[in-house]
């Protein structure tokens, strides 16, 4: 009689996690800025059709890196949920902390289920008060857990690299202009050199508490990003990006299977 096979809770937890940040790891990194008007959020994305920062309310905008068909489901749960709570009760009872707990447990659930892989993904959800000092930006794990960042935050394959960039040159209450540069250098800093990522390359939108609508979501097309950043220089061309958070084999490229 064979004996079963027996892997221990520790290990299992621990190989679906290096699992996990193995798939984030390929992924092209998003970062988010709270400036003085709201929050901004900025990624090298080429797609104009896959967007990885997406509307969720009123007052709530979600960004993602991993496998695009994971954010994406948990991006449409998050809609729905919204809608669902704001049509059932009031708009005002929809909030960026309610829906970060819900995608927490969803992520939690899953992660430590052994009935299926865990989720290779990493959220922001962030929302804008009346004032600066409202505003909330949380960052979730595949896992679940879930943090409260302040000032700024910086999820996916060089995370470390861009988020020690930011903590150097981040200031509070900057403009929108100074934001998105700040932004984009440092999603074009690296070890070896620094890149200009070309404006058609970027996805970038905003919170933006100026706004007169209910709705604060905003996508920056390229001639507005031209006009924010100036003059940069040359656009480092394609296929030169010595990043590997750059593979365009990642799970968050615009191509499927793995988005």
């Amino acid at each position: 009689m064979s004996m079963p096979f027996y892997v221990s809770p520790e290990q299992l937890m621990k190989d679906r996690a290096d699992f996990a940040r193995k798939g984030i790891g390929r992924g092209r990194s998003v970062v988010a800025v709270q400036y003085a008007d709201g929050v901004l959020f900025a990624t090298e994305n080429p797609s104009q059709a896959l967007h990885k920062v997406s509307e969720i309310y009123d007052r709530i905008a979600f960004a993602a890196v991993g496998r695009y068909n994971e954010f994406e489901n948990l991006r449409i749960a998050g809609v729905r949920l919204a809608d669902m709570r704001g049509y059932s009760y009031d708009r005002r009872d929809v909030t960026g902390r309610g829906l970060a707990n819900a995608y927490a447990q969803t992520l939690g659930t899953i992660f430590s289920s052994g009935g299926e892989k865990p989720y290779e993904v990493e959220l922001f959800v962030a929302e804008i008060g009346d004032t600066a000092a409202d505003d909330q930006l949380y960052r979730l794990t595949y896992d679940g857990q879930v943090a409260d960042e302040h000032g700024y935050a910086v999820m996916g394959g060089a995370a470390d690299v861009v988020g020690a960039y930011l903590q150097e040159r981040y200031a509070d209450a900057g403009s929108l202009a100074d934001a998105l540069r700040l932004a984009v250098a440092a999603l074009g800093h690296t070890d070896a050199e620094d890149r200009v990522i070309a404006t058609d390359d970027l996805e970038v939108a905003i919170l933006d508490r100026t706004r007169t609508q209910p709705r604060k979501f905003v996508r920056l097309r390229p001639a507005r990003l031209e006009e924010l950043l100036g003059d940069r220089g040359p656009a480092t061309p394609a296929g030169t990006d010595p990043a590997p958070a750059a593979d365009d084999s990642g799970p968050d490229a615009p191509v499927a299977p793995p988005a």
